[in-house]
């Protein structure tokens, strides 16, 4: 049991990755929350999580949070340390996606993408921080995605936010290593779920060519990133201690582009 004992967050976790993301923490031992907008969608992956349970002692919730408000992320983020206490790991899944050409593109489409992609990803780490330096431990796990490295003709807004995630993640982790809190992002290529059924295929097809698999940092200990057409999965290199190893990157260009590998950004921890 990886995972015995632990707390974790998914935000967006009531389908796609982040749904993906929590039945694996489940499956693994940890108590698992999640921030969702379908309450309906939340209570079925609560019961799953709660068929998949291998610890009596594990604990499932949900909470309908709009991540992009800091008043109900700062509400949901009280009762759930008040619930449990603490927070071991924070994912950071939530996204949302309205493509179009910048000429087209409304001030609203803009605004609401990157609320959702990366003030979400400021207002959650901003309140769990807090517990987890005073625990002096955690993880944060950002979901970013291969087009805020490459960018995407038709995605301005959304390649922004993610490029804007990779940045945050950089400085966040300089921030916490020496609080023994480890930051990290993970870029996924296309990945199929909810939210990218609409994308048109000429879209598809630029992301799956931008594919490839890249570490920055350093880290010891194992780790595992799985990525196939349904899901994500993360698991093994949470809980991995991290020596402090500065600015070295390794680069591996994966070359089979109908496998849609994925980034992965690794910030040592002091």
């Amino acid at each position: 049991m990886l995972f015995q004992g632990k707390t974790a967050l998914i935000t967006g976790g009531t389908a796609g990755i982040g749904r993906a993301i929590a039945l694996s923490f489940a499956k693994k031992g940890a108590s698992v929350a999640i921030f969702g907008t379908n309450e309906e969608r939340a209570k079925d992956v609560v019961r799953e999580m709660e068929s998949l349970k291998i610890d009596s002692l594990q604990r499932f919730s949900y909470f309908i949070v709009d991540v992009s408000q800091s008043k109900d992320v700062e509400l949901a983020a009280k009762q759930l340390l008040n619930d449990w206490g603490k927070l071991d790991v924070l994912v950071n899944n939530a996204g949302i996606t309205r493509d179009s050409l910048l000429v087209r593109m409304t001030e609203e489409d803009w605004d609401i993408v990157v609320d959702v992609n990366l003030k979400s990803v400021y207002n959650t780490c901003r309140m769990f921080a807090r517990s987890m330096m005073k625990e002096r431990a955690g993880k944060i796990i950002n979901i970013t995605s291969v087009v805020g490295l490459m960018g995407n003709a038709g995605q301005v807004n959304y390649s922004a936010s993610k490029a804007g995630m990779i940045g945050f993640t950089k400085s966040l982790a300089k921030e916490l290593a020496g609080r023994n809190i480890c930051v990290n992002c993970v870029a996924p290529g296309y990945i199929q779920t909810q939210m990218t059924q609409g994308l048109s295929d000429q879209v598809k097809e630029s992301i799956i060519c931008m594919n490839a698999f890249i570490i920055w940092g350093a880290m010891f200990g194992s780790w595992m990133l799985f990525a196939n057409s349904s899901c994500l999965c993360i698991s093994n290199c949470l809980w991995s201690r991290i020596s402090f190893l500065r600015r070295v990157m390794l680069v591996c260009i994966v070359s089979n582009m109908s496998c849609p590998f994925s980034f992965m950004y690794s910030s040592a921890t002091r």
